[in-house]
């Protein structure tokens, strides 16, 4: 059996990434983790637009490695009546990856949100900027932003403390910037409304933990044959944070979560993205 070695690959989101392709090469990374955000979730990525993307990342010398990701709808991580449409798009979508050699494609199956984040752009020591989460600002988020009923039973006594105490002293702008942070989703795209997370926490607490692992496991079932039959590898991004928020379950957190995904769809094409930032969390 032939082993690929380990590419080093770069994420960026498409055109109007201010990171250009030609920073990217600079860097040292040969392959780039892209996608297609101006699709909205849960349409058919059309041929052209693939091939527009990967044409625009190889006139820069660089490889379309990964896909991440061909976001999963809704419908489909809740199982509604009108799944099968979305099933439908995303094979779609995979065999039109296929077609244009892509065949690794990253996705997550978190509810609602595709990564929580209390702050954008955290600055740090040397002047850089990174992405953050802080078990505070979540709390102040949920407990007085959101205002989900109970939430005061997902926190302890030390956190709600600080919580509040911290709450106090925020003004409307950074509690506008707060709310936007958390609701914000994935780059490129807008944050969803807080009566929208509402009625859905209220939708997944029915669902529960066990029902979205079976909703998972039909997903990965409805997209088998094609994964096969194209040769596509796909690869579950783990929960973001690896903890539960917010009351939404988790079902791509822990250990037992990974043996039970591979092993419920034993299948060559199901696999796992090793993102040491969750994993590591």
């Amino acid at each position: 059996m032939k082993y690929k070695k380990l590419e080093q690959t770069w994420r960026w989101y498409g055109p109007n990434d201010p990171v250009s392709l030609q920073d990217v090469k600079q860097a040292g990374a040969t392959g780039i983790v892209t996608a297609l955000h101006h699709i909205p979730h849960g349409e058919v990525w059309p041929l052209e637009d693939i091939r527009e993307r990967k044409a625009i990342i190889e006139a820069a010398g660089l490889t379309w490695s990964v896909v991440e990701s061909v976001p999963v709808h809704e419908a489909i991580k809740t199982r509604r009546h009108d799944a099968e449409h979305y099933l439908e798009n995303y094979r779609i979508s995979l065999r039109n990856l296929s077609q244009c050699g892509i065949k690794t494609v990253c996705y997550n199956f978190m509810p609602v949100l595709d990564w929580t984040r209390t702050q954008l752009d955290l600055q740090m020591a040397d002047g850089s900027k990174a992405l953050y989460f802080d078990w505070i600002d979540l709390a102040i988020f949920d407990l007085h932003i959101l205002k989900r009923e109970n939430a005061e039973a997902d926190y302890n006594s030390s956190i709600l403390k600080r919580a509040n105490e911290k709450f106090a002293t925020l003004n409307e702008a950074e509690l506008q910037d707060l709310r936007i942070n958390v609701l914000m989703g994935i780059p490129n795209e807008k944050e969803i409304e807080l009566e929208t997370l509402r009625a859905s926490i209220n939708e997944y607490a029915a669902i529960g933990t066990q029902g979205l692992k079976e909703n998972l496991k039909f997903f990965l079932n409805a997209i088998a044959g094609v994964c096969t039959e194209e040769g596509i590898k796909m690869t579950i991004h783990p929960d973001d944070p690896p903890y539960p928020i917010l009351g939404l379950p988790r079902i791509a957190s822990t250990l037992e979560d990974f043996e039970y995904i591979i092993n419920e769809v034993n299948q060559p094409f199901n696999g796992v993205c090793f993102c040491t930032g969750s994993l590591g969390a």
